[in-house]
């Protein structure tokens, strides 16, 4: 870290997600090692293998309005399911952080949001489409008149993936810096990583990072199935089907959930006696591709790690564990073991590697700041958390992926890594407590 930046602390963090919503489920579901990804009971349908994904079955429509958007209420029609997903950590946030609200200064607390690209579900279109549609043939020229007049009213609204940003800004009273990042799988690094640098260079107090995404909505169901290597075993349990780094591995798992922290000045943290859960001491980004548009994807990887230790003032040598992308795709996992061994030479087949998606799939967006809770929360006590479903090792991989028992441990310097399909790289160098 450049000596001259503040420091920059973690004081809060609202967690939902496939074995959990809070803390302290999210504990249970890492200590017990409780998979989060089996059958889809929320969705009447899917286009994904077997019907599998890594879904927050406790987020229902009526649990989100009774228990965690109730101060939202008359804004809960404008919001579609990642968006309350993401308000509603950033609820759960805001009160484990056991802030007081009315002693804040509003100008010196922003929000930094990642979110995906969201889609309405096909029903909502559907009475659209039929006003342009003759038999088979769809009239494009009568949409703006016709179609636009069957849509739900403020249509737009419930799926712009800058809203999360906006709803918790108007709920927190958050006049400082906002913006939101759309970056698929490194949504949430960046988002943290903006609002890092938004608090270590002076300009704000205190900052919601977080993120929220779903990739088990019915359209993107189909993207998924279409564009994605996504894993099936037909005669597996389900929860085993998500296999990072293993040499069985098929392809990745859908998940969904959202994870808002509390960034915070330090001297403004000890100075009202939080509770801090750990440190933010570096972040980092970047993106590349080839001549022709093409992902490197090791590339990137490797930079953008090589640069967040760099920022960080420490050594590969100092990391006590890495929380890996861990897709679970058989190429992208070899690009990351290659990126990995690139950056951190020999150490790199004994640093421990935990795969957090082997638990509760990919979300999209929100794995960046769910992997996070998890390294910082397994560091609490004592532990890096285990990777599920690791048992055949990767002779093209070769790394000391944790498995079987949640690895004790007293090294609390960790970094976490996302990449996404178009080349793009974010990553943290944190320290738990």
């Amino acid at each position: 870290m450049y000596t001259d930046q503040k420091r920059v602390v973690i004081t809060g963090a609202g967690i939902i997600s496939p074995i959990g919503i809070g803390r302290d489920e999210f504990w249970n579901g890492i200590s017990a090692q409780t998979p989060g990804i089996s059958k889809i009971e929320l969705l009447s349908a899917s286009a994904l293998p077997g019907h599998v994904a890594g879904e927050c079955k406790e987020f229902t429509d009526e649990a989100a309005r009774k228990e965690y958007l109730k101060a939202q209420r008359k804004s809960v029609k404008v919001m579609c399911r990642e968006i309350q997903l993401g308000v509603a950590s950033a609820h759960l946030a805001l009160t484990n952080s056991e802030l007081d609200m009315s002693a804040l200064n509003p100008e010196r607390l922003g929000v930094d949001f990642g979110a995906n690209q969201m889609f309405s579900t096909p029903d909502v279109l559907s009475e659209g489409v039929f006003r342009c549609d003759e038999g088979k043939v769809f009239h494009f020229d009568r949409w703006g008149e016709d179609g636009l007049a069957g849509m739900e009213p403020l249509w737009l609204l419930k799926y712009l993936p800058n809203m999360p940003a906006c709803h918790i800004g108007i709920h927190a009273d958050a006049r400082g810096p906002n913006n939101s990042l759309t970056l698929a799988e490194a949504s949430g690094n960046s988002a943290m990583g903006e609002a890092f640098s938004i608090i270590s260079t002076g300009r704000a107090d205190m900052m919601l990072a977080g993120s929220t995404g779903s990739r088990i909505q019915p359209t993107k169901c189909l993207h998924a199935a279409l564009w994605d290597e996504m894993a099936q075993y037909e005669d597996a349990d389900p929860a085993t089907w998500s296999r990072p780094f293993d040499a069985s591995r098929r392809g990745q798992i859908a998940g969904e959930g959202a994870c808002t922290f509390i960034f915070e000045e330090e001297e403004h943290a000890r100075a009202r006696g939080a509770s801090i859960l750990g440190t933010v001491l570096s972040a980092a980004s970047c993106c590349v591709v080839d001549i022709n548009g093409k992902p490197k994807t090791q590339e990137a990887l490797a930079n953008v790690i090589r640069l967040a230790l760099e920022r960080a003032g420490v050594s590969p040598a100092d990391i006590g564990h890495i929380n890996a992308h861990g897709l679970g795709s058989r190429q992208t996992d070899i690009d990351e073991a290659n990126a990995i061994h690139d950056v951190f030479g020999d150490s790199a087949s004994t640093v421990p590697v935990t795969a957090f998606k082997s638990v509760i799939g990919n979300s999209g967006a929100a794995c960046g700041t769910l992997e996070l809770a998890a390294s910082l929360i397994g560091l609490q006590h004592g532990v890096i958390p285990s990777t599920l479903n690791y048992s055949t090792p990767d002779d093209n991989c070769r790394l000391n992926v944790v498995h079987g028992e949640p690895l004790k441990t007293s090294n609390k310097l960790f970094l976490t890594v996302n990449v996404t399909a178009f080349g793009q790289a974010a990553a943290l160098v944190a320290c738990g407590v």
